[in-house]
């Protein structure tokens, strides 16, 4: 799938708010590189390391998440990552139900190289879900791990 694809795909979604488990920047009232900037289409040009994109405190400290929510549940059928730097380091999504239980829709190891996707696609959910989880190894690759955006796909039915 081509990324013009990817940004009009009516089933698609992108991220409306973030949290991780750590950010690089985690100043007060500073956004770059901070869980926000994995919200919203993805802005990132060049496979690089940029404040426009969300980051973890340091490079190669191991096991890192970032969490995403969207605007409107649906029944799942994908999640679309768009890795800007040090790709290849996720292995695991996770999405949530309505009573917030986790369920893994993809885990194993991320072969995507340079500013690209990991597209993880499933069979479409029983429930409804607008949470994605996102688990990164950033010592698997070496450097910053950088998230640019992510979208959920699916739909209400």
């Amino acid at each position: 799938m081509k990324q013009d694809e990817i940004k009009s795909d009516p089933n698609g979604q992108w991220a409306t708010d973030a949290k991780a488990s750590s950010t690089f920047n985690d100043a007060t009232g500073n956004t770059s590189y901070s869980a926000s900037q994995a919200t919203g289409e993805p802005n990132v040009q060049t496979y690089s390391t940029t404040p426009q994109a969300w980051s973890s405190k340091t490079p190669d400290s191991g096991i890192e998440w970032l969490e995403l929510t969207f605007a409107k549940p649906v029944r799942a059928n994908a999640v679309r990552v768009r890795e800007s730097s040090g790709s290849g380091a996720l292995i695991k999504i996770e999405v949530f139900d309505e009573k917030g239980a986790s369920h893994t829709v993809w885990s194993g190891a991320d072969s995507t190289k340079e500013l690209n996707y990991l597209i993880a696609e499933f069979p479409k959910t029983a429930f409804m879900t607008n949470r994605v989880k996102l688990t990164l190894a950033t010592n698997v690759v070496g450097g910053w791990n950088q998230i640019d955006a992510v979208q959920l796909v699916g739909s209400i039915q």
